[in-house]
């Protein structure tokens, strides 16, 4: 452990303070394709039942219409989190009809593109400007993107936790409360970018894909069967170069070392004409296809493994607020869906992220080089695509290490906060998370990834049979507990409001869609911060 993280421990482990440690807040957002009982893509719009796509506060769409996301509410406990994550999924089933849930990542076989539908969200302003985003997403990126599914951990620490952290280390009190908690969560966000290839290694379940999703593009994968390509020691295929990318966006860098450097590359990425869309242009024939034709068309294209967040509030900008009001959590995006969780994460899984991002937050946490940042992708790209290949190492401090030493190491360095978190909590599930992870670091063939590629050899080396079978299988766990009376009553509750809400929106909007895209667009995104190193 460093000096830093030691005394940081110190400080929470005392009896006045170890009460912050409870107050911070997780959230989940599961993303997961709705299929037929064949195991192919449904072709039927987002269900009316389960509430509008646009106003619903947990149930919406993602890229595709038919790729839906649940996103619980922020709770102190992860157990909590994943009740409520459950209790969305019970009533999502119960108006499915005998549509059922993609359990995998990588989506299932797919129709061809312009059988693909793009999420739609109503005749509104806003809904118009969230299809026609994904319209410009299909466009640079392809729909079979569109498609990927994953979970996306948004986490926060108890704001009394950065004071008493900044008190006890700078009693000059140089930075303002904002400004301090903003650059912990950017200490924090380095940190992830040091270590989170230890999490694909331990945690990705996507070895293989459905052979037709490349489209003719491009690879170095394997065959397994007919409808299946792999890569033999890979972990998650879908945070490897196959996933969500493109040559636009391959020239920003991460820019994790302060506030200031992020928005002012995000403020420029969305302002930047980008040659090839703009031979694209934003119409064809009248109808919008992108809403620019920039390197990004919003802020949130910035396609990345984690991300600060701030809640934004009605009519703001992810960046706007950010620019005003500072970092409030982080979200993590590099989780891929566990095939083997109904909900497509454990609770195990999320007590070891709870360790290791407290981990991540606490320890000593440098600024960033550029070719730093590279040894960071290269580590993580190394550890998707090859990460159960024996003997593999990575890079450690300019040196060759072995990954499953650099992944023990790890582990033990974030044993003491597990420890902490434990003692606060009551009971041993943090350091049980953690020491369950320690014998796929000692055998490859523990891993979900190994896992996952044992079972579709099982069933005759097909992936789209796999899925098909998990996805009946937690089909059948989620119908054998329908909603509660209860349940029932509150989700049918914010569906009927959440379609009102639309109406409402559509009925008394005011102006046209290309002014409001233009106001939009014009719309101040910090440009006042300086593109200068932190």
């Amino acid at each position: 452990m460093s000096n830093l993280l030691t005394r940081r421990l110190t400080l929470l482990a005392d009896a006045q303070y170890r009460s912050v440690l409870a107050g911070g807040l997780r959230g989940i957002e599961r993303e997961t394709l709705r299929i037929d009982p064949t195991g192919h893509m449904a072709d039927t719009p987002h269900p009316v039942a389960l509430g509008s796509a646009l106003t619903h506060p947990e149930i919406t769409t993602d890229y595709a219409e038919t790729l839906l996301e649940f996103i619980t509410p922020a709770e102190h406990d992860i157990a909590t989190t994943l009740d409520k994550l459950d209790g969305i999924h019970r009533f999502a089933y119960s108006k499915l009809g005998t549509e059922m849930l993609w359990s995998q990542s990588m989506p299932c076989e797919l129709p061809p593109e312009e059988k693909i539908a793009i999420a739609w969200y109503g005749t509104s302003n806003i809904g118009m400007l969230k299809h026609v985003y994904r319209r410009g997403l299909a466009l640079r990126y392809g729909k079979a993107m569109q498609c990927i599914a994953g979970i996306h951990y948004n986490f926060s620490l108890d704001e009394n936790l950065w004071r008493v952290l900044d008190q006890h280390e700078n009693p000059q009190q140089k930075l303002s409360a904002k400004a301090y908690q903003s650059e912990s969560y950017f200490a924090t966000i380095r940190n992830f970018r040091r270590y989170s290839w230890l999490l694909m290694y331990l945690f990705g379940a996507s070895p293989a894909l459905s052979a037709n999703f490349l489209r003719g593009r491009a690879h170095k994968l394997e065959r397994l069967s007919d409808d299946t390509l792999f890569l033999p020691y890979a972990t998650s295929l879908r945070m490897s170069d196959l996933g969500y990318q493109n040559d636009a966006q391959s020239g920003l860098s991460p820019h994790e070392n302060c506030l200031d450097s992020y928005v002012a590359t995000l403020t420029k990425a969305v302002n930047q004409p980008y040659a090839p869309y703009a031979e694209i242009g934003t119409k064809r024939d009248g109808e919008w296809v992108q809403l620019s034709t920039n390197v990004i068309q919003i802020e949130n294209e910035y396609y990345a493994t984690i991300r600060p967040k701030r809640v934004i509030r009605s009519g703001e900008r992810p960046l706007q607020a950010l620019c005003s009001r500072g970092v409030q959590y982080i979200e993590v995006r590099c989780m891929d869906v566990d095939p083997f969780e109904p909900v497509g994460i454990s609770l195990q899984t999320g007590r070891f992220l709870d360790a290791f991002l407290l981990f991540c937050a606490l320890e000593e946490s440098a600024k960033i080089s550029e070719e730093e940042g590279r040894l960071h992708t290269g580590n993580f790209a190394r550890t998707v695509k090859e990460g159960r290949r024996p003997g593999l190492t990575l890079l450690r401090d300019g040196v060759e290490t072995p990954l499953a030493d650099w992944g023990r190491a790890l582990v033990e360095r974030i044993r003491p906060v597990a420890e902490l978190l434990d003692r606060q909590r009551g009971g041993t599930e943090y350091v049980d998370a953690l020491n369950a992870q320690l014998p796929k670091l000692a055998d490859p063939e523990q891993t979900p990834s190994a896992r996952v590629l044992r079972e579709i050899r099982a069933l005759n080396g097909s992936y789209t049979a796999f899925g098909l079978r998990q996805s009946e299988r937690h089909a059948a766990t989620f119908r054998s507990r329908p909603p509660t009376a209860e349940e029932q009553a509150y989700f049918s509750s914010l569906a009927a409001s959440s379609l009102a809400e639309q109406e409402e929106l559509e009925r008394t909007q005011t102006g046209n869609f290309d002014d409001f895209v233009a106001a939009y667009r014009a719309s101040n995104l910090c440009k006042d911060f300086a593109d200068v190193p932190c």
